[in-house]
């Protein structure tokens, strides 16, 4: 057989082969997932975003605080190599002048050959002076030495921290834009009818939460606002429709610890940046005895926060892609309550 004729028996009997090879199942369609599954799915995505957004929001804080001690530290240290200059400059002069006035002769010697002893001895007190004074210069020099190199030291780790700091800032920074891309891909995942759905659905277990709350007697009557407190309100209620964005204090936008710690500034009582340090730093206060300006700190990680109004309502910066608006209290799972204006609460 010829070698044409050989490729093509050879291609013949692999196609036959081919035709009688049972064909690969089809991959099985990926099952629809309930209006309930998706929501689940998106407060999941939109909650872990949040929580990564307030541990960065956390980093960015200690971060400028570190570049403050790095600056603070820097100054310090440019002082005190100066100080250090100077007293090297006296401690040279002082070398030159004691080379000079040296002598072979002891004191003793030098008031035993002296035709005025008395004289002698007033130069032994000038002497005496002249020596304390050198002592003094030698121990600033020693003094400026060692806090010279004390400062340099604290520098040189304050700016390792420093660096630490925005490393772990521009890691969380990268979490968080993860955390939102999936936020869209799910979103971008729903056709029209299941976004109303998953709209509906949501706004049916706020509803259905803030009744539970309400007839439980959880929340009692209003209470008057502090003078502060209702600054802080009054705040909270000009940025309505400004936009969320992640990190952000105002005034153009804001995430949902910016808007309170700005508001609570504003009102002149600063506060913590991030929910978790206004939950654990603030002053705990019940449910039942809320006032206007309270904060209702959300979920068990306390990862999202809203400024009470009263009447069973909050302002807040809900999440990405929403604006700030007024909600029931009852908008997310309630952890609990703190009043900046309170006593200090001892930690």
């Amino acid at each position: 057989m010829s070698g044409t004729l050989l490729r093509l028996a050879c291609t013949a009997a692999l196609a036959a082969q081919a035709a009688l090879a049972p064909l690969p199942a089809a991959a099985a369609p990926e099952p629809r997932r309930s209006v309930a599954q998706l929501l689940t799915d998106l407060q999941q995505a939109y909650r872990q975003a949040e929580q990564a957004t307030e541990t960065y929001n956390a980093t960015t804080g200690k971060l400028a605080a570190q570049r403050a001690e790095v600056k603070r530290l820097d100054g310090e240290l440019a002082h005190a190599r100066l100080a250090l200059h100077g007293s090297r400059a006296d401690a040279g002069r002082l070398a030159r002048a004691q080379y000079q006035n040296s002598s072979g002769f002891s004191a003793y010697v030098r008031l035993l050959l002296a035709r005025d002893p008395q004289q002698a001895l007033d130069e032994g007190h000038v002497i005496g002076r002249v020596a304390t004074e050198r002592a003094a210069t030698l121990d600033r020099l020693s003094g400026a030495e060692k806090r010279a190199d004390t400062l340099a030291r604290a520098a040189r780790k304050a700016l390792d921290t420093q660096l630490t700091l925005a490393g772990r800032q521009k890691e969380q920074r990268d979490d968080v834009t993860g955390r939102l891309s999936e936020v869209e891909r799910l979103l971008a995942s729903l056709t029209p009818e299941q976004h109303s759905e998953v709209s509906r659905l949501e706004q049916e277990g706020v509803q259905a939460a803030q009744r539970r709350l309400t007839e439980s007697g959880a929340l009692g009557e209003d209470r008057p606002a502090s003078a502060e407190g209702g600054r802080a309100v009054g705040y909270a209620l000009d940025q309505i429709g400004k936009p969320y964005r992640w990190g952000a204090q105002g005034p153009a936008s804001f995430d949902c610890s910016g808007l309170t710690s700005r508001a609570w500034a504003r009102a002149g009582t600063p506060i913590p940046r991030t929910s978790q340090e206004q939950w654990a730093r603030l002053p705990h206060v019940p449910l039942d005895s809320l006032r206007p300006g309270d904060l209702v700190i959300y979920f068990p990680e306390a990862t999202h926060v809203a400024l009470y109004l009263g009447e069973g309502k909050v302002v807040q910066a809900p999440r990405t892609g929403e604006k700030v608006r007024i909600s029931p209290l009852a908008a997310n799972p309630v952890l609990g309550a703190v009043r900046p204006d309170a006593a200090p609460r001892r930690l």
